[in-house]
């Protein structure tokens, strides 16, 4: 019985990777919206993302608070080890949910760079990816309330149009983070970073958009 039950654990152990590799990896990139509120980021989009779309997924979090897509804002995201992670992890799916930190007077004096830069962002990681894999570009949240000099007007009026003809020259997909939280600016409590119920209203947006297409 002990050597039957030996065996079969073997046998479970030994085909565990396998089952770990048939996983579809999906890599978040992102700003503090991304990686999450509190030093766990228990609620974050990532985690409740895994949550929904469950364990044929594996989702990692690549967010980290305050980054820039621009490579000449105050804190880019391409100095971060996190950039070095997605490579290295080789995703199926890469969601990037990058620019409201760009939006800020400081980034967006170097407005004339960001569709360059994001495009070569897209460039860098696809490189990395397998060759059926896909790049989700999304369109930020809300801003309920200007913060931080976060500016709505620069995000709806400038940031999202670029990021639209981005999608059509890269061949990424889009998926809209604004529209879903749009009229619920409560779940945006210091008008930037959306709560909890938020977050979930994001990972269930980009759930339906990535199981949807596969």
């Amino acid at each position: 019985m002990k050597t039957r039950f030996l065996l079969l654990a073997i046998a479970f152990f030994s085909l565990s990777p396998v089952f770990a590799q048939n996983q579809i990896k999906v890599a978040c990139v992102g700003n503090s919206i991304t990686q999450g509120p509190g030093r766990d980021h228990q609620d974050s989009y990532p985690l409740q993302l895994q949550e929904i779309i469950g364990e044929d997924y594996l989702v990692k979090n690549f967010g980290v608070s305050g980054r820039t897509l621009l490579k000449k804002g105050d804190h880019p995201y391409w100095n971060e080890p996190q950039f070095e992670e997605v490579k290295k992890f080789s995703p199926d799916i890469l969601i990037m949910k990058l620019g409201t930190n760009d939006s800020k007077p400081q980034n967006w004096k170097h407005k004339k760079d960001f569709k360059q830069d994001y495009l070569d962002l897209i460039a860098t990681f696809k490189s990395t990816m397998p060759e059926d894999g896909q790049v989700y570009i999304c369109i930020p949240v809300p801003v309920a309330k200007d913060n931080w000099g976060i500016n709505e007007k620069v995000m709806v009026e400038e940031i999202r149009p670029i990021l639209l003809e981005i999608a059509q020259i890269s061949g990424a997909k889009l998926i809209d983070l604004h529209q879903p939280l749009s009229n619920l600016p409560k779940l945006l409590p210091d008008g930037v970073h959306p709560n909890t119920e938020g977050l979930g209203i994001m990972a269930q947006t980009i759930a339906t958009e990535i199981t949807s297409s596969r």
